[in-house]
């Protein structure tokens, strides 16, 4: 059996996470196991499951620059105890620089990058990320993306394969009976519902899209407009609802494990985002049969279903709110859903390849 190493920042419910799990809930686990090096020093919501599953999770030092000494020393220590591991497979964008360096200076042969976005964030680590982005290619060997526009943001000209952001399929596709029965819970039955799954951070353009809301309110009392996440600006976004009046009609969900289900719900989703990867959430918004509203810096390589709108941020608000209210006829929803079954984004369909992946690199070890 093949262990694999995963390096992420923590395992709790997001879109890399949840993509980790699709895949590790699916692949030939007689032959090929998933073990989890995070960043925090805390437990995460996927750890459980992960080691019902048969893995391990580690917890190492945060990737603060006050912290490197000791992460360093960390990681020597943890490779000298763990010579199982061959491949090492990290997830953490410009920031796997660091463990990836680590797992170089320890001889493992396999140091996978992984790009799952088009950007890097501004916040007080910016410009290490944008030093250790141009250095990324000096400690991995082997590159992966979610897509073509990530694969090429962080890897320029490097040659990279395409891990698709695949889904649990059949958790997704469009149920009436359980649209209402959310619905009814949530007391939105004769709403108009637009909704949005998302962390609570700057990429996600949460302002903005309850600044959109807000127009839409004014052409339609009868909307709400649904939350899935948490984050760091949870409390921002919520002021700014207060100070609108919109508190009854913007309903904020927390972190939920029936995402799936409050799709059904929504009559089209909304993702207003300054940059992404491949949009997990996307992807499972479209399986559901939802039209989906995304802005022009999302790449339009997550439209797999034909059912996705881009629209420049620089629009005025009144495009967003036709176009969004345009879309939430939900005639025709339960084919569109069907129809996707056999696509890429299916992890019945994706799983095979990682699988490969992993034992063709395994096999070059070995020789």
């Amino acid at each position: 059996m093949i262990r694999i190493l995963q390096v992420v920042n923590d395992m709790h419910r997001a879109g890399l996470e949840t993509m980790l799990m699709n895949y590790y809930r699916n692949i030939d686990r007689t032959r090929i196991q998933f073990d989890f090096l995070t960043h925090r020093p805390y437990k995460s919501d996927y750890d459980d499951e992960i080691l019902e599953l048969g893995g391990n999770v580690y917890y190492a030092p945060r990737l603060y620059p006050q912290n490197y000494p000791s992460y360093f020393k960390f990681m020597k220590q943890f490779y000298a105890e763990h010579p199982e591991y061959k491949i090492v497979h990290s997830h953490i964008d410009a920031m796997s620089y660091l463990p990836l360096l680590a797992a170089k200076r320890a001889a493992i042969p396999v140091r996978i990058a992984h790009s799952h976005s088009t950007a890097i964030d501004r916040d007080v680590k910016y410009l290490l990320k944008q030093y250790y982005r141009s250095k990324i290619t000096s400690v991995a060997n082997y590159y992966c993306a979610c897509g073509k526009e990530a694969g090429e943001y962080l890897f320029k000209n490097k040659e990279f394969a395409i891990i698709p952001n695949a889904i649990q399929v059949d958790k997704f596709l469009y149920q009436e009976q359980i649209r209402c029965q959310i619905r009814k819970k949530l007391n939105i039955s004769d709403k108009t519902v637009i909704g949005h799954v998302g962390r609570f951070s700057y990429p996600k353009n949460h302002r903005f899209l309850i600044s959109v809301f807000n127009e839409i309110f004014k052409n339609n009392s009868n909307s709400v407009l649904l939350l899935i996440g948490v984050g760091e600006k949870e409390k921002e976004i919520r002021n700014q609802v207060e100070s609108l009046g919109l508190c009854d009609s913007v309903l904020f969900l927390g972190n939920r494990a029936d995402v799936n289900e409050l799709y059904q719900a929504m009559d089209v989703f909304v993702m207003p985002s300054f940059f992404e990867g491949v949009p997990l959430t996307g992807i499972e918004a479209q399986f559901s049969g939802l039209n989906c509203i995304f802005s022009d810096k999302v790449p339009t390589e997550v439209d797999f279903s034909g059912n996705c709108s881009f629209i420049s941020l620089n629009e005025k608000t009144e495009k967003w709110v036709t176009q969004i209210l345009h879309n939430c006829d939900q005639t025709g929803r339960f084919l569109r859903s069907q129809a996707l079954k056999g696509s890429q984004y299916n992890i019945k369909n994706a799983c095979q390849y990682l699988e490969n992946f992993y034992l063709q690199l395994d096999e070059k070890v070995s020789d």
